[in-house]
């Protein structure tokens, strides 16, 4: 990572160990959400830059020392990636709230976490382990599992740095080597984490990073011949679209796309606790998560009582400067998303719902420049309006009511996403025969939007397909291979098979 000004910094691309400027000579500016002014210059790359990077990778995997190491060597490295992005964590945390916008207190307790996929997967490399099959042939017969090979992994701008490890610590313990494309408006994590790629002993080649745009890097990644696997997080419609651009070679895809999740409340739930499992799954991160719980169902009986008592507590979030550990709620990490969510704002309404809190941009000098939108909390929402079945990313819930569990689970149901849900109640044989029903990878009994890198963590239906986390993670950065040493004297007949 490089400057040339003091004022304004210029990010290059990382290929083959090298930084390196952008084939077009082009750069374009990174705003910080909260002041709304640029604050660096990220190089512009394309399709000469994607084939740059996507070669230095195949070069590494076929004839750099990474493919040659010992699965054991190569946990090693990865290890001590991890413990670099340990002790550089309250850095990354700055540039991450820098780039996106979110906390610095929720920045500094998730970097501080993300040493664990890397500690985790280094533990896997060593054991990812072959078969020996009984066989009906007299022959020896056994599989063993493979890499395979340039892997590419496009993450978006609401959680950089963690998105990008999911995808990159799996990957590397299976062998393969990586082109990352972060989202276009935060891609200075992934650069600085390029230093500490150097730092830990990756041989040149093997983790590559290429910033742009879609259409001009992230398409020639996905669609380049080298290309083996491509792993993405972010909206389904770009999702779909990579999806089919991948299938023209028939790569290997894993995708993990939007949600619209419901967070669904029984009467005999303890409400304090819910209220606060259902403001953190809507507002944390400033709603700007796949698995936000932005559909709040509400059993009848406790509908006036439950929406009182978040209303309440939401309206003590602190909204503002997302570098002062005080704040609760940040701001949206760029324009074109704050415009979109105000402009859900006005569909919700057009719609019928009814506007209990928030809808616009905070009062106050400290919110006035920034992309800031209120919590916003709308009531009298069905499941046909648009704000309870289109993906907002953003701070607005939709509140619906049920009945019955029956009704609950009719409603959570009734979309085409199926990423995550939250049930809360106390009668644990209710929560098991609600995590049965619901349609959704994730299912969270009295909590929210917890993770854990030992957790297969993926969607159902359009949300995606695949899984990342746990030894499912490692499989998706796998092929497997069977073998047959023949233990016969002869061939009994060659023109027969079986």
């Amino acid at each position: 990572m490089t400057s040339h000004s003091p004022a304004l910094r210029t990010l290059d691309m990382y290929i083959d160990g090298q930084w390196v400027k952008p084939a077009s000579g082009q750069y374009f500016e990174t705003v910080d959400p909260f002041t709304a002014q640029p604050w660096a210059m990220v190089a512009r790359g394309g399709a000469e830059d994607a084939d740059r990077a996507v070669r230095a990778a195949h070069r590494a995997f076929k004839e750099g020392p990474w493919g040659k190491m010992h699965p054991s060597e190569r946990g090693k490295i990865i290890h001590r990636l991890g413990t670099l992005i340990e002790e550089h964590a309250d850095l990354l945390a700055e540039i991450e709230v820098r780039d996106n916008g979110r906390l610095l207190a929720e920045m500094q307790h998730q970097i501080r976490y993300i040493p664990k996929w890397y500690y985790y997967y280094a533990g896997l490399a060593d054991k990812i382990e072959g078969v020996v099959h009984p066989c009906d042939k007299p022959a020896l017969s056994y599989s063993r599992p493979e890499p395979l090979g340039v892997c590419v992994a496009i993450v978006p701008w609401n959680a950089p740095l963690l998105l990008l490890s999911l995808k990159a610590a799996p990957a590397l313990a299976a062998g393969n080597t990586l082109v990352l494309k972060p989202a276009e408006h935060t891609s200075a994590t992934a650069l600085k984490l390029m230093e500490l790629v150097e730092a830990a002993g990756f041989p040149p080649g093997v983790v590559n990073v290429v910033t742009g745009f879609g259409k001009e890097v992230g398409e020639p990644l996905v669609s380049h011949t080298l290309t083996r696997h491509v792993g993405f997080t972010g909206s389904t419609a770009t999702g779909a679209h990579l999806y089919s651009l991948a299938a023209k070679d028939v790569k290997r895809v894993s995708l993990e796309l939007g949600g619209k999740s419901p967070n669904i409340v029984f009467d005999d739930a303890d409400l304090d606790n819910a209220v606060r499992g259902v403001v953190g799954g809507i507002f944390g991160a400033t709603g700007q998560t796949c698995i936000a719980g932005s559909r709040l169902l509400v059993q009848r009986r406790i509908h006036d009582e439950f929406v009182e008592k978040l209303a309440a507590f939401t309206k003590t979030a602190r909204v503002g400067d997302p570098r002062d550990v005080r704040t609760q709620v940040g701001p949206i990490a760029n324009k074109m998303q704050f415009e979109k969510v105000l402009g859900y704002v006005d569909i919700a309404r057009q719609d019928g719902a009814e506007l209990l809190l928030g809808g616009k941009r905070p009062d106050g000098d400290e919110c006035a420049r920034g992309f800031f939108v209120e919590p916003t909390i709308f009531t009298g929402v069905n499941n046909e309006m648009r704000i309870a079945r289109e993906e907002v990313f953003g701070p607005i819930l939709s509140t619906l009511i049920f009945d019955d569990a029956d009704e609950a689970v009719a409603i959570a149901n009734d979309s085409e996403f199926g990423l995550a849900a939250g049930v809360w109640t106390r009668d644990m044989k209710l929560a098991m025969r609600m995590s049965d029903r619901l349609e959704a990878g994730s299912v969270w009994v009295n909590t929210y939007r917890d993770i854990s890198y030992t957790t297969p963590f993926g969607g159902y239906k359009k949300s995606g397909i695949g899984r990342e986390n746990g030894a499912e993670g490692i499989r998706e950065y796998l092929q497997t291979k069977a073998v047959w040493l023949s233990t016969a004297d002869e061939i009994a007949n060659p023109f027969v098979i079986g």
